[in-house]
């Protein structure tokens, strides 16, 4: 039995060695991931409100105890104003965003730093801690705790998760997308499904038991990824990684900046409606707790549909992504300005799924161009761009609660859905500007493959071995600064890099017409290392980066992609 059992467990590891296989696992473990954040996030939605309510009406009862106890008149104790609730609920709802929205900028850099495994598992401790205390709180206190600790869990899992997913599938466009899509679809079943499960069985069996069960499913998902990426085991690989650039210096990227703007608005439907619509059902159309639950519930499927629509489009037609982007801005837009009109609850779901058909359509199409316009302007490193993505959600639904049900006491609820509407049809022209960016095709000419690419025996490409030598030189007291490397050097190794792809005719199959790259001994580039000499870079912002950025530029004028503008 034991043999059986360890010949299991051989051929499990020797799955996993397989690349293909251990990014699939690491899909399953990301997206389950997403799936417990959104959950978590909705879960609370129908149980809060009346856990809540029932605290205060203790409190108001053993206020009103202690007053009989001291003789003081009838015992009309202090009574707690509905609207106090209501801000109290709101301000407990939107922590969660707030927090994230205040750690991402951090985060960002240091999934650049340290990887993507590592944060994601303290993200994944970060909402088991989370959880748990969910489950156990017994005041508003605990209970805002435990919010805003979900914020700090997710700013790592969330950033670090679909980082992940860009560079393991960063070898297509169409892969990535795809996968992207996949994790998108957790999401929205995590946020739509979420509602219903935790108003079940906190009607069945209390407030803990929603809680236990997402804590369990957390912990099961966070063993999985300590027993595939072994993230503390090899932490040297990522010495051999570009260093990313800076959040404030990405959102400084026009490309860049519109996707996140977009992300913004076009998620706001969504974010406002959510704390605002069954108030608005109850008022106007007289809807049972039962309809107000289940109202985005049907939403899910559109959603799907149109991941599923937007994948297939971009595999078709890649460097259209953004107008798809700009029609899903305007199907958000006109769907929000019908909900209003709507009488009864079937109508409303039209518009319900309109909303979050559009918000698939914009969500699919520009996470991937983040990965994109990160590989063709910047270096391929993930952490702070998908920080910025999780900043344009976060500051929506940090607003939503908080805002939402003020501009409907003061305005009305047409007007904000009016004016979202509005707001999502007059900036969906803006993703025109990404029409001529998205049209580049990142191509790597054969100089670019001998900086980047490992040889056969695991020794590191000429790229990787600069990097290498920058650490040796500070060693050794041979470099300025951080900043600063070994200029020589880096010109003997793309000299080298240049000789070979010019001197060595490529070679073809019969079968690919792919050409073959020759290779350069690990020995050339010691060799070529040990006779030059280190002369320190001024101190101006041009180190190594710099240098790599204007190899790659015009290892990409080599080759046949059009130019990026």
């Amino acid at each position: 039995m034991e043999s059986s059992s360890n010949g299991v467990a051989t051929k499990v590891r020797e799955a996993m060695r397989d690349p293909k296989r251990q990014r699939s696992v690491m899909l399953v473990i990301v997206c389950v991931a997403l799936l417990l954040d959104n959950m978590l996030y909705m879960v609370i939605v129908p149980i809060i409100p009346d856990y809540l309510a029932g605290l205060e009406s203790e409190a108001e009862a053993e206020a009103k105890a202690q007053a009989q106890a001291r003789g003081n008149g009838t015992g009309a104790g202090p009574t707690i104003a509905p609207v106090n609730l209501d801000v109290k609920i709101g301000v407990l709802f939107a922590s969660k965003a707030i927090l994230q929205l205040a750690v991402n900028p951090l985060s960002g850099p240091f999934i650049d730093r340290v990887g993507y495994d590592v944060p994601l598992l303290i993200g994944l401790t970060v909402m088991f801690l989370s959880t748990c205390v969910f489950a156990f709180a017994e005041s508003y206190g605990t209970l805002f705790a435990a919010r805003s600790l979900q914020g700090l869990g997710s700013a790592f899992a969330d950033t670090s998760g679909i980082a992940m997913i860009a560079d393991r599938y960063g070898d297509e466009e169409t892969e990535r997308s795809r996968a992207l899509g996949l994790a998108l679809a957790f999401i929205s079943f995590g946020s739509l499904v979420a509602p219903p499960f935790g108003g079940i069985l906190y009607e069945l069996a209390g407030k803990r038991v929603p809680f236990v069960v997402l804590a369990c499913v957390c912990l099961a998902d966070g063993c999985l990824l300590l027993a595939v990426t072994k993230p503390f085991s090899n932490r040297t690989a990522r010495q051999n990684v570009p260093a990313g650039e800076p959040v404030h210096r990405l959102i400084m990227d026009p490309y860049i900046a519109v996707v996140a703007g977009a992300l913004t608005v076009c998620n706001i439907p969504l974010a406002f409606l959510e704390p605002t619509i069954a108030g608005w059902m109850e008022t106007t159309m007289h809807a049972t707790k039962w309809q107000m639950g289940m109202a985005w519930l049907p939403s899910f499927f559109p959603h799907v549909l149109g991941v599923y629509v937007t994948v297939k489009l971009a595999a078709r037609y890649p460097s259209m992504q953004w107008f798809y982007g700009a029609v899903g801005m305007l199907i958000i837009g006109a769907s929000s300005c019908v909900v209003p009109a709507c009488k009864t609850f079937a109508q409303l779901m039209l518009p319900l799924c309109g909303i979050c058909f559009g918000i698939a359509l914009v969500d699919t199409a520009l996470l991937p161009t983040l990965a994109f316009l990160v590989d063709v302007r910047h270096a391929s490193v993930y952490g702070s761009v998908y920080a910025i993505a999780d900043i344009s959600y976060s500051v929506a639904y940090a607003l939503g609660p908080v805002v939402a049900g003020n501009i409907v006491h003061t305005m009305g609820f047409a007007q904000l859905n009016l004016g979202m509407g509005l707001a999502n049809v007059l900036y969906a022209p803006t993703l025109l500007a990404l029409r001529r960016v998205c049209q580049i095709k990142p191509s790597r000419s054969e100089r670019r493959i001998l900086l980047d690419e490992e040889e056969e025996d695991g020794s590191a490409g000429l790229y990787d071995a600069i990097r290498m030598e920058e650490p040796r030189a500070k060693k050794k007291g041979l470099c300025a600064d951080t900043n600063t490397t070994n200029s020589e050097t880096y010109n003997a190794y793309t000299a080298n890099a240049n000789a070979y792809s010019t001197s060595t005719p490529n070679t073809y199959t019969a079968n690919t017409k792919t050409p073959k790259t020759p290779k350069i001994s690990t020995n050339t580039r010691a060799n070529t290392a040990r006779t030059t000499t280190t002369t320190p870079l001024p101190a101006d912002g041009s180190g190594l980066d710099a240098m790599i950025a204007s190899s790659r530029s015009q290892s990409e004028e080599e080759s046949s992609g059009p130019e990026c503008i």
